[in-house]
Order: structure tokens, then sequence, then C-alpha cells
């Protein structure tokens, strides 16, 4: 839809749907934005637990 930017929802949503094609590595990448977009430090840990990864993927962490 024109002019609505993605929220916490959209974002895991799409990590749902790359996790289930065979994408982790873009699926824990969504996750992560999901993760950073929700105000609630819990539930964004509970996001992460749900896509694992050994370290963040993201390149301002490398």
């Amino acid at each position: 839809m024109p002019g609505h930017l993605p929220d916490s929802f959209d974002y895991l949503d799409a990590a749902h749907e790359m996790a289930h094609t065979g994408r982790p590595t873009l699926a824990r990448l969504l996750a992560e934005e999901a993760a950073t977009r929700t105000d609630d430090p819990d539930e964004a840990d509970r996001i992460l637990s749900h896509f694992p990864s050994p370290a963040s993927l993201r390149l301002k962490d490398c």
C-alpha cells in the first residue's frame, strides 16, 4: 500500500516466510529488524530466539 511504512509485524511476517522457503540468513536479518522496531525488550528477545544465529548478521555489527 503506498505510503505504508513497515512495522515490526511486517518484518516478522516476512522473516517467517523466508524461513519457510529455506532462506535462514534473510529470515534472521528480517527478525533482527523486527526486534529493533519493538519497544518491549522481552518481545525482541522472543522474536530473535525463533531465528537463531551465532552472531548478528548486520553489517554495522561487523
